[in-house]
């Protein structure tokens, strides 16, 4: 197996309502809604895509893709 495959790329994708439009600040942390971690970046945002598209009628209501592979290994230069 090449190097490039023994690497995870975990993308965490999770939302919630929002106090304001001007920051993130979310209403209620209790409420928030892990979508879950996935495996690459292609699969997390078809899953924030689908979300997002769930709560178009709620402006307050954000959903987000965090690198977590980048949080888990910053001086990595690996891509997405």
């Amino acid at each position: 197996m090449m190097e490039t495959e023994d690497k995870q790329l975990l993308h965490l994708v999770f939302g919630g309502e929002l106090d304001s439009l001007s920051n993130v600040r979310f209403r209620d942390l209790g409420e928030l809604d892990v979508v879950g971690i996935f495996p690459n970046y292609e699969t997390a945002y078809a899953a924030w895509k689908s979300k997002a598209q769930q709560t178009v009628d709620n402006a307050h209501m954000r959903y987000f893709i965090v690198h977590l592979h980048r949080l888990l290994d910053p001086d990595d230069g690996a891509g997405d």
